[in-house]
């Protein structure tokens, strides 16, 4: 056996052995068919008899998922009120893809993804406010109202953009990766990208040039089973996805992206390896939306069995079932940060609807890095 091929199977056991007790579990698909997003079948996960973090944490995730899942919930509401326009893609269901990263990495690490992208920014500490302005085209919003749904920004807390081009921001958190390790920053870039991004050249061209330079970059496969409406097995002949980093000599593993606790081991030991000079690590996370690709999109591709089937690994309930279980918070105390929540969330709908459009000016600005730029004329 190639020298290569022995330390690419070297890594791949260690890093089954460090995941060993992860629970990668997911339901069947309906009928005996394969797994949407290529689990096997196992029962959805219940509270843990000895918590592997402390009430703060838990806490702290029930909130952020919360927070994320209420806010997408109004977007659609709003978004049938035709008072938000255009594409409008929902995390719902995904929340646990997020909050458990937040939780494993550093204040000044960067943050891309693609379209999917108002849980982000949220979960970073960005306004609901400004979120949900730029959702409704306002000037308030955090991009100026010229962004949208897919196009969330806020360098303040490192959200380095939603994009709308399949794909198209994996080079970019490569670069990322690169300014920080340039500026020797000593921070790092997580890179969101979807199961039907992985069949871009683009991709493989930035796996290659991370591997080369030992980029601080974890690249983050959301596998939610649907590129669109087709299924990774109809679209992949790889269709366990972490597997493609291996042909890099990539460390690369699955993750449970249905518990914040296995996305939060996951992250961590991809973090110390990016943080410690060794370059980057493909996770696939394993997840499920619940919603449609967009709002537009009736999901008609898959069974209410399925859909129903990855309900009951619904992630905010298994935290709320283990912060119960633990007596980190009582039913009455989760109730009233639901209330608080719902609360919040309208206050930021208030917001946007009582903020102004951009004025025709703003077409103009944030074209160029800085105003004084040579090449402007009038």
């Amino acid at each position: 056996m190639a020298e290569t091929s022995v330390k690419s199977v070297g890594r791949r056991a260690d890093l089954r052995a460090d995941s060993a007790t992860s629970a990668l579990a997911t339901p069947p698909a309906p009928n005996g068919a394969a797994p949407a997003n290529g689990f096997e079948a196992a029962p959805a996960p219940a509270a843990v008899a000895a918590p592997a973090f402390d009430r703060d944490t838990y806490r702290r995730w029930f909130e952020q998922m919360l927070l994320m899942r209420r806010f997408e919930e109004k977007a659609g509401q709003l978004y049938g009120q035709q008072k938000i326009k255009g594409f409008c893609h929902l995390y719902i269901g995904q929340e646990a893809c997020v909050a458990g990263a937040v939780s494993a990495t550093q204040p000044g690490d960067k943050w891309i993804t693609a379209y999917r992208d108002h849980a982000h920014p949220l979960a970073l500490g960005t306004s609901p406010d400004a979120v949900m302005a730029e959702l409704m085209a306002k000037a308030t919003g955090v991009s100026k109202g010229k962004g949208g749904s897919m196009h969330m920004f806020d360098k303040k807390v490192g959200f380095m953009g939603g994009h709308g081009i399949v794909g198209g921001q994996v080079p970019l958190g490569a670069g990322i990766a690169f300014a920080e390790q340039y500026n020797g920053t000593g921070k790092l870039c997580v890179c969101y990208m979807g199961d039907g991004a992985v069949r871009q050249g683009a991709l493989h061209e930035a796996f290659n040039m991370a591997m080369l330079w030992k980029l601080p970059v974890i690249f983050v496969i959301e596998n939610n089973g649907y590129a669109m409406g087709t299924s990774v097995q109809r679209s992949s002949n790889v269709t366990e996805l972490y597997t493609l980093g291996e042909s890099y000599d990539m460390p690369s593993e699955p993750v449970n992206a249905m518990r914040c606790e296995d996305v939060h081991a996951a992250v961590a030991r991809a973090a110390e390896r990016a943080r410690s000079g060794n370059g980057p690590t493909l996770l696939e996370f394993k997840t499920y939306r619940y919603k449609g690709h967009s709002m537009s999109d009736p999901a008609k591709y898959r069974s209410k069995d399925e859909l129903e089937d990855y309900r009951q690994q619904d992630p905010i309930e298994s935290i709320r079932a283990t912060i119960l279980a633990q007596g980190f918070a009582t039913e009455d105390e989760l109730t009233a940060i639901d209330d608080q929540i719902k609360a919040r969330v309208q206050q930021s709908v208030e917001f946007a609807e009582n903020s102004p459009y951009p004025t025709p000016d703003e077409l103009f600005k944030d074209v160029y890095v800085q105003a004084d730029y040579p090449y402007i004329t009038d």
